[in-house]
């Protein structure tokens, strides 16, 4: 009869643990997702960002024959960042591929920076329209990027309190989830809140 209500309770317990590390395991993969479906949101309007980076190159080229180089690392810049992208993207949950892509982003950032300084140098571009109208798409994209990223980080917040918080914490690790995921900061936090603007007035 012992052996019976032993048995009866180990299974019990169990089926008890069984059933909650489920409901832990359930509710991370959820919140893994829209974790996911956060940084895609990012991922778009960061593809938007580097789609108009090199038409605004193209347009202030002819203006700026002398500033190759600096056209040129704008250009490198957006490119290691669009490759940076990428591989965070084929592996979120890696912190050493987000850190090199947020770090080719600071350098993008730098780069847009020291371009929209040399473009505010040239008059003969203040009036171009081509150029007024790509500044301000690019501005407005670093509006929704800048958000996109507090959605993300928002949501990887909670990925990871829940993850953390007791007794979620006891089988977290043991259903596939060992570690927090990494929220986006950046170097410079605040230049890259503050979109790039160009003055054309």
């Amino acid at each position: 009869m012992n052996l019976w209500i032993a048995i009866t309770l180990i299974a019990g317990l169990v089926l008890v643990f069984g059933l909650f590390a489920a409901a832990v395991y359930n509710r991370l993969v959820g919140l893994g997702t829209s974790c996911e479906n956060a940084f895609a949101q990012i991922e778009l309007q960061l593809k938007r960002r580097y789609d108009l980076i090199p038409n605004l190159v193209e347009c202030v080229k002819s203006y700026m024959a002398h500033e190759k180089s600096t056209l040129e690392s704008v250009m490198i810049a957006r490119n290691q960042a669009a490759a940076g992208l990428k591989q965070a993207a084929e592996q979120l949950q890696n912190p050493d591929a987000l850190q090199a892509w947020i770090g080719a982003e600071t350098a993008l950032n730098g780069a847009l920076v020291r371009l929209t300084a040399v473009i505010e140098s040239y008059p003969t571009l203040k009036a171009d329209k081509s150029v007024a109208g790509l500044t301000e798409e690019l501005t407005s994209t670093e509006n929704r990027i800048a958000f996109a990223r507090q959605a993300y980080n928002d949501w990887v917040t909670g990925f990871n309190s829940n993850r953390q918080t007791f007794p979620n914490c006891l089988v977290a690790g043991l259903v596939g989830f060992g570690r927090n995921r990494k929220q986006l900061e950046f170097a410079e936090g605040q230049k890259l809140a503050e979109a790039p603007r160009v003055s054309l007035a």
